[in-house]
This record gives structure tokens, sequence and C-alpha cells, in this order.
């Protein structure tokens, strides 16, 4: 083991620098043992502190055992991406300790456990322990806590080394306890007498430090899956089905704990909004069409295998026109896959699902709060053009911390589409001669009118086949009768593109070529393009944020001669839908496509897009 501490070297060499708020520091734990407290209480005070911070948890899809990391990156310029190499690593683990110095920098920071049995081979980076069983043991913490609190050691530890506020450390800690005193006080005296050791016993030997800036007015800290349904709620969801999944559990979770506050009708105190925890996927996505067609805001969330087992109700929900919104939270496959692994794998099943020609509206958050925002259009999508709406987010997006702009309310009253009451039902009956029909296009845009249970007027009630029907809901085989009402179904959905979210577009002066992304890769690819314009390669960039596409992604396709299509997956889903639209665009469009089951990085783009330009 090596005691040999080196200089304090800077990225330019310059020995004695200090590197401020611009460094990634993961925690190598175990899964189950309470780490989550521990590094949510570090994130959230460096958030507080000012600093953009982001965190991204990796974690095995058993229960308790196997080995866990949590990565936080500071970013003083606001660079939130995923980074391949940390800087400093809290090991709790020993049988991961070989894996963590692979990706340690030279010059990096290591915290360990003073009884752990080291055998390090590495001269070039800084060697902290701590005694973690002696502090739990004199803060007299409950025995069956000891395992949990002693992640508070760490805490405690690095809060003094890199000089993070201690005061905040305690709001922090008192907010995530709800003010629960004993536990507050008890966690509180493991950190500070941590901070106290640390101060006392370690000589500071690295040149990371944290300082405070100027304050994040404005805006907050949370994840994807939260805000996902707090979109719902704003969005007025009023039955959400769903069954456990990783990693879209937490969505419908999220959905239940604000319903008290947010969904309870003030006069009766009875909710106005329910969540029906179902035996299977298949049963949740029947409630939730069911509950469409009865004209109920309804949704369903899940992940890739849920959404194979959906695809039969979702085709029935699309040809007989019924509203719903389903949030896929991607994880890795194909089968069960990577269940705790991020990827954008499921984009082209999405866009063809279920068998037979469809037409599926996609919607594609880039950040949490795009979830918010999608979270309640996407009802009035739903809603306008009777038709499932798919939101495709993903592990990274959905469970991990991010920092946002404060949510937007929404800025329209709902779109409930065309509905017909008894007066407005008689009112078309008498203007068409009697001759309504549920699934008949009176105003040309390929929306029909559509009545719902509740309404008394003897013309309103209709049969909502899945079989071949006509324009007035009567059983067809007709060939005729079959292709129209198919090209109606993809009409209303085509010429009505202009109620989708557009692409965001971004310019570089003296862009050459341009980046096309979607989803939770966005900061990564921010990031690639300062790196690359750095290197003398500024690009322009599209985000898709919607399928089926915009006008204004074929005019920016149009203007390269090359396109970098960046996604996480195997086999360029993208760039293979952006082919099939734009297909005189498909020899300029090059695949820019990964999938390992972590977040992309920006620096393996930057890599990966210098080596195809032949740099």
């Amino acid at each position: 083991m090596s005691q040999i501490q080196p200089a304090l070297v800077s990225d330019n060499g310059t020995v004695g620098d200090r590197i401020v708020n611009d460094f990634c520091i993961t925690f190598s734990t175990v899964n189950g043992s309470g780490s989550a407290t521990a590094n949510t209480i570090l994130l959230k005070t460096l958030f507080r502190m000012g600093i953009p911070v982001n965190g991204k948890n990796i974690f095995p899809s058993n229960i308790q055992g196997l080995p866990t990391w949590y990565s936080i990156r500071l970013s003083k310029k606001g660079y939130l991406a995923r980074v391949e190499m940390d800087h400093l690593v809290v090991a709790m683990n020993p049988s991961t300790l070989a894996t963590e110095m692979k990706f340690l920098v030279p010059g990096g920071v290591l915290f360990y456990p003073d009884d752990f049995k080291l055998d390090i081979d590495r001269d070039d980076i800084v060697l902290y322990p701590m005694p973690v069983k002696r502090l739990i043991k004199e803060a007299d913490a409950p025995q069956n806590l000891r395992d949990y609190m002693a992640n508070m050691v760490y805490v405690g530890v690095v809060a003094q080394m890199l000089g993070i506020d201690l005061d905040v450390v305690y709001q922090v800690l008192d907010a995530h306890f709800k003010g629960k005193k004993k536990a507050v006080d008890s966690n509180w005296q493991v950190i500070k007498a941590a901070a106290d050791w640390a101060k006392q016993n370690l000589i500071k030997r690295d040149p990371y430090y944290v300082e405070p800036m100027s304050p994040l007015e404005g805006y907050i800290i949370t994840e994807g899956n939260i805000a996902s349904a707090l979109g719902a709620l704003y969005g007025g969801v009023q039955l959400t089905a769903w069954y456990p999944i990783t990693p879209a559990s937490s969505l419908a979770e999220a959905v239940m704990e604000y319903l008290s506050s947010l969904r309870t009708d003030p006069e009766t105190g009875k909710a106005t909004s329910v969540v029906i925890q179902a035996e299977d996927e298949i049963a949740a996505i029947g409630m939730a069409v069911g509950a469409g067609w009865a004209g109920l805001r309804a949704m369903t969330s899940t992940s890739g295998p849920g959404i194979s087992l959906m695809a039969e109700y979702l085709g029935l929900a699309y040809y007989a026109e019924v509203p719903v919104v389903v949030w896929d939270v991607q994880r890795v496959g194909p089968s069960t896959g990577l269940p705790t692994r991020t990827a954008q794998g499921d984009l082209t099943f999405a866009n063809f699902i279920s068998h037979g020609d469809t037409e599926y509206i996609i919607l594609l958050p880039g950040n949490v709060k795009e979830c918010f925002e999608f979270g309640w259009k996407s009802f009035d999508i739903a809603e306008r053009l009777q038709t499932p709406v798919l939101i495709l987010t993903d592990l990274d997006l959905g469970m991990n911390y991010h920092i946002s702009p404060r949510f937007e309310y929404p800025d329209q009253p709902m779109d409930r589409g065309k509905v017909l009451w008894e007066e407005d039902l008689q009112k078309l009956l008498e203007k068409l001669d009697g001759k309504w029909g549920r699934y008949l296009d009176i105003d040309g845009d390929g929306i029909p009118y559509r009545t719902l249970p509740g309404n008394r007027h003897p013309a309103s009630a209709y049969f909502a086949r899945g079989t071949g029907h006509d324009e007035m809901t009567r059983y067809s085989e007709d060939p005729d009768v079959w292709e129209r009402g198919l090209n109606r179904l993809k009409r209303k959905i085509w010429d009505n593109r202009h109620l989708l979210p557009d692409p965001v577009i971004e310019r570089m002066e003296g862009a050459k070529f341009a980046i096309v992304g979607f989803g939770s890769t966005d900061p990564a690819i921010q990031e690639a393009r300062d790196l690359l314009a750095e290197a003398g390669f500024p690009t322009d960039y599209m985000r898709v944020r919607s399928l089926p596409f915009r006008d204004e992604v074929c005019n920016f396709l149009h203007e390269y001669d090359r396109t970098y299509v960046v996604e996480l997956n195997r086999d360029g889903q993208l760039k293979q839908l952006l082919t099939m639209h734009f297909s005189e665009c498909g020899s300029r469009l090059r695949q820019v496509s990964h999938i390992d089951g972590m977040p992309i990085t920006a620096n393996w783009i930057k890599e990966r897009i210098l080596s195809m330009e032949g740099k």
C-alpha cells in the first residue's frame, strides 16, 4: 500500500492550484446499506450552496447486497452529463476497490474506512482513512442502525475536507427527515463528530475544494419521474393504472404521494384522482383505455417489457380512437435485459407498436422541466386527437436528480377535444340532417366528434369497435370503408403535427455539420459541442421532441452535407426513422450510437465524431 502523497497538480500542470467546484465524486457502497440518504444530503447541500450539480445512481437489480455507485458531478460552468473518470472516491465496499482505482484520475482522492486492508500500487493519489466503526460506536448509535448511519461518517469527513458548509448540511438533513428530531439529531451527531475528527486529524493534501456560488434562484432539483407525475396531476389526470416495474415505479408512486395535497376536493375532502395497482401491465393498460373511453384523463406508466405487453391494447385504442397517455421510462433490453441501467432502445418499437398500420404520437422530453410540461400537454394532445400518446423518458432522466428552472403552471385551459354533450349533439344532428356518426369526419381535419357515458341524448350511444367499422360505427368488411378509415386515422395525426412539441434548434457560427439527438443525451451533447468547438469543429444542433416529425426537422436536415445522430442504443433507431421519413437525406446521416447501460458522456461523443471526421 502506497503512503506517498503527490503534490497538488492542476489540469494545466501548475503545482499548488486549487480545483474549485469542478470535479466528480463517486460513492461506492453496497445496495441496501442506506447510502442513498447520505448521498442525497450531500447532493442537495451542494445545490443549496449555489453549485450546479447532478447525481447519478448506478445500482443493481437485486434488493440488497451487490455493489452500488453514486456519482455527483460539480460543474461551475453547468456541465452536468456523466463523466468517465472520478476525481474523488469514497470507498465503503472493499470488494470493488480495484474497480474504483481504474477510474480514479492521477492526483485523485480516496476516502476509505481505516479497517480496510488496502493493497494499492498507485503513488499518484491521496489517501484519507476514516475511523468509521469507532465514530459510530462513540456516537452510541443503535445497534440495528449502525450499518446505515456509517454512511454519515463520510458525509462529515467529505464536508470537512472539501469545505462544504456544515450549517447547510444540517438544513438539508432537517428537511430530509422532515423535522423529526430524533432522526435528525442522531444523524447530525455522527456527521458533526466525523467532521470534527477530520479537522483535527487529516491534513489537506488534495486540490479539490467547494466554495459557495450565487444562489440558484428560480431553480429546483428533482427527479424526472417526480416531474412527470406532477405534470400529469396538473394536467388533470383522473386515473393512473400501473404495475410495478423498474425504472417506472416511482412515477406512479409520486402521483400517489402528491394526490392528497394537489387533488383533493376542498368541499368534500374526497380525492379527484385515483391510482390503481393492477395485477399486470396488460390489466393496467386495459384499465387506462377503458377509463379514457369513458371520458377520464387516464394514463399508465411502465418500461420496455410492459410496453411489449401493452401492444394489443394500444392498437385497440388507436383504431377505436380512445385517448390515453402511456409513460415509457426506458431501460436496457431486450427481454429482462438490465432493469437498472439506462437506454433509448424503445423508440422504433413505440413507433411501430401493434400489428397492422398505426401512427402513434411520441413525445421525447429532454429534461425534467419538459417531463412536467409534457405531462400535462400529453392529455390535451391525446384528447384533441383522440389517440394514444406515448412519452419516452429513461432511467437516467427518470430516477436521477437534475437541476431545473422552476416548473411553470399550465398556461392554457384543458383541451378536452371534440366532446359532444346533449345540446351540442342536438345542434350537430340538426346541421347534418340527423346523420351524425362517431367516426364521421365532419370538419375535414380527420378528427371526429365523440360522446361520453352520461350523455342522455338518445343518439349519443355508439359501439367502440376494434373490428372493421364505418363512420357510423357499423361493422364492415368493405375494402373501401377499411382503407378510407385507416387513411383518415393517419391524416388526423399528420395534419395536426403543429400540436406537438417543435424541435429545439441551436446554432454555432461557422458550423459545417450538425448533431441531432433526443431525450437524456442532451446534457452530454451540449458539452460535446463546446469540446468540438474548442477543437475547431463548431456544430449546429437539433433536439427532436416529438414524432411524427414536424416540418422543421426535415428543413434542418436538408441544410447539411453530414449530420451525426447521437443516441443511446445499438442500432441508431432515431437515424432509422429519420432515414425512413426523409430518404433523400439518408446518405447524409451518420450513426453515433452507444449502448452499455450507462449515461452517454461528452468525451465519448467528441472522440467518436472526431474519428468519423478523420481527425
